[in-house]
């Protein structure tokens, strides 16, 4: 932690969102991702949580707002949203700021929370309007078919940006190509599922009285099994969520044998956005299905 002197950003975004500038008694520079300027602000007014980006398009954060009100209205804890904006050519995002310790059964009440959001259904896979995973654009265009639109609005979507950018050859995305005929035989066609996204262990945060909260989604209705899936890419969730989450909403048989071919869509993502690290990951997996 260290002092901050308030600046004219901080002012201006404090006067636009709650109407007045309080005093800043300190300002700690926090991980916002790997995408986004992040920073916990505590103020005279309250603490609060700002992210901001020079970069980002105008609609990065309206879409972010959105996707959180959804998820509220689902019944997902989610901190509330104080105001967001563009001021001195920055994109801004400003929420209450949470960082609480986990009570008991914390990830018994998340598996659980998860299970009801994907129980959330409608008649078409996508979402009304298109947003962001990461920096990346998400389209979610409506397909009826889950396979379809797996195949199309996130496996060839970021293969062929991926392809586009230098990162993979024309041999891999054959192998793709290959991979899309073959879905109907390895992916159960599940009703589309309203998904967080996005749903890794830095988008979960423990709110001030304990209880998990999701921040950051990158929402659309999906195969629920992708979501599942994601959340052990990178060293899984506690067991207790797993648990949970399949005694409200048990998975299918043979959910283990297909975890690979949905987290090729959040490889991809990551290749595209961080390079060619995630690369052998992707290429293991096209050998072992195609």
């Amino acid at each position: 932690m260290f002092r901050f002197e308030p600046n004219e950003f901080l002012e201006v975004v404090f006067l636009t969102t709650l109407g007045k500038t309080p005093e800043i008694e300190f300002f700690q520079a926090v991980s916002g991702g790997n995408i986004n300027n992040a920073a916990k602000v505590a103020t005279s007014a309250g603490v609060f949580f700002l992210k901001w980006n020079e970069n980002a398009p105008d609609d990065t954060f309206a879409l972010e707002v959105k996707g959180l009100e959804l998820l509220r209205k689902k019944g997902i804890n989610t901190p509330a949203v104080v105001g967001y904006g563009k001021q001195q050519g920055k994109n801004f995002l400003l929420l209450e700021y949470h960082q609480g310790l986990e009570k008991n059964n914390f990830w018994q009440n998340l598996g659980q929370n998860l299970a009801q959001l994907h129980q959330e259904k409608q008649n078409f896979f996508g979402l009304e309007y298109d947003n962001y995973l990461g920096s990346l654009p998400q389209s979610n265009t409506q397909y009826s078919d889950g396979i379809k639109f797996f195949a199309e609005k996130r496996l060839h979507a970021q293969a062929g940006l991926a392809f586009y950018n230098g990162l993979i050859e024309q041999n891999i995305l054959d192998d793709f190509q290959k991979l899309y005929e073959k879905l109907p035989e390895l992916l159960p066609q599940e009703a589309p599922a309203l998904l967080h996204g996005d749903l890794w262990s830095g988008n979960i945060i423990v709110s001030n009285q304990g209880t998990p909260m999701l921040i950051d989604p990158a929402i659309y209705f999906g195969f629920r099994e992708a979501e599942i899936a994601f959340t052990k890419l990178f060293g899984g969730f506690d067991d207790s969520f797993y648990e949970s989450y399949h005694y409200h909403y048990p998975l299918l048989s043979g959910f283990e044998e297909r975890i690979d071919i949905y987290n090729l869509y959040p490889l991809l993502v990551h290749l595209n956005l961080f390079g060619k690290a995630y690369l052998p990951a992707i290429q293991r997996t096209l050998k072992r299905f195609v």
